[in-house]
């Protein structure tokens, strides 16, 4: 399923690098005004199981013993059991849990998946039913846009533009599907799995926790399984702790895996057709990943504009998964960068604020599908608990409190 995801790599990126590299040349335009028009394309970008939570809501709604659960006093895993044994509830829950329970949100096995964190799942729902989260995608705003910017696209330009957006919104929803659909679930699948090993090694005596199986290798696992000679619970406690506190950035660990990659050949060099997906894919990567110089003082942070828009709320830094059971209703989320993954807490956030990528960064897509202010690229961008305002449209995060 990994695989299947980098498949449809190439196929998910170049349509849309194609739209950018013609569309900067014809009109001038910055990549963050261009891809607005691409707004309303992705639905899949708007929340895992989108159409399942909103029956659930309407479910609880119309169902005043069950909001009352909801609303309980009870823990969340209490709420969710109940739920679950409900009549009428039961039914559109497992239709639901059933699409995001199992979903890890990393790319890694040591990731949590929703399953494992039952406040931020009651949490969603219960901002489902209060009708917050995600906005429809205005249409005629979007058709507004696309109008606009063909009528700045040279006339004998413009049927070539229709020919590159159609296929551009055809395809962009293929960036988040390829995760959804794919390693999205494998990953989730293979924790389960090994959470159930360690559970059982738990049993016998031989872990102190079942998370210590997260941090063995396949054929360290099965040994330990049959009973064979493995690595001992102290030592995969050590892999745990050092993982933990590692990061890209450590001075030990290496840039590169290998040699430093070489640069591309010139596009001089490849025949036209290769030379025009050869900039495509170079539009593509260079928007995704060439941030906005970003510019801090004590009050403020300056990174990359990528979705529009103004909004205040409390600063939730999110540096690892296991924290996302802290984020409330209206949170600004701030944190390194975002996965597919993160689709899920959408309901919940007023903004996102990242310290890396650009315009096609992950973070970047979803605010505009969702119509979030989002800022990208600001390197450090704020304090946890700080009262925050998020200008999508300057690309400023200003601390207010």
């Amino acid at each position: 399923m990994v695989r299947q995801h980098h498949e449809f790599t190439v196929t998910a990126t170049l349509p849309i690098g194609d739209f950018l590299a013609h569309l900067i040349q014809w009109t001038g335009k910055p990549a963050g005004e261009l891809l607005q028009v691409l707004r309303g394309s992705s639905d899949v970008s708007l929340g895992v199981a989108k159409a399942e939570l909103a029956a659930l809501a309407s479910a609880l709604n119309a169902n005043a013993e069950a909001h009352a659960i909801l609303n309980g006093p009870e823990s969340a895993s209490a709420i969710i059991k109940t739920l679950q044994a409900h009549p009428t509830i039961a039914s559109p829950l497992k239709a639901y849990l059933d699409l995001v329970e199992v979903r890890c949100f990393g790319y890694d096995l040591c990731a949590k998946s929703l399953g494992e964190m039952p406040e931020l799942i009651v949490r969603t729902i219960q901002s489902a039913v209060k009708g917050e989260g995600a906005t429809s995608n205005d249409a005629r705003l979007t058709q507004d846009r696309i109008s606009t910017l063909r009528n700045a696209v040279p006339a004998e330009h413009q049927a070539s533009f229709d020919a590159l957006l159609e296929e551009a919104v055809f395809i962009n929803r293929l960036r988040d599907e390829r995760g959804h659909y794919s390693d999205g679930w494998a990953v989730g699948i293979a924790r389960r799995a090994l959470g159930e090993a360690g559970r059982r090694l738990v049993a016998r005596g031989t872990f102190a926790s079942a998370d210590s199986a997260y941090d063995a290798s396949l054929d360290e696992i099965i040994a330990l399984l049959a009973g064979k000679p493995g690595p001992s619970d102290t030592e995969l406690i050590a892999r745990a702790a050092w993982r933990k506190e590692k990061t890209s950035s450590d001075p030990d660990i290496p840039v590169w895996l290998g040699a430093p990659p070489s640069p591309p050949p010139p596009s001089a060099w490849l025949p036209e057709k290769g030379r025009r997906a050869d900039q495509a894919i170079g539009t593509f990567l260079g928007t995704m990943f060439i941030a906005h110089e970003s510019h801090s003082t004590t009050q403020s942070v300056k990174g990359l504009s990528v979705s529009p828009g103004v909004y205040e709320g409390i600063a939730r830094v999110v540096n690892h998964e296991s924290e996302f059971g802290r984020i409330q209703q209206g949170d600004v989320l701030v944190t390194r960068s975002t996965s597919p993954y993160f689709n899920v807490v959408l309901p919940l956030l007023g903004a996102i604020v990242t310290d890396r990528g650009g315009q096609l960064f992950h973070a970047a897509i979803v605010a505009r599908e969702y119509g979030i202010p989002a800022v990208v690229g600001t390197t450090d961008a704020c304090k946890d608990g700080a009262r925050v305002r998020v200008d999508g449209a300057t690309g400023e995060v200003t601390v207010l409190a």
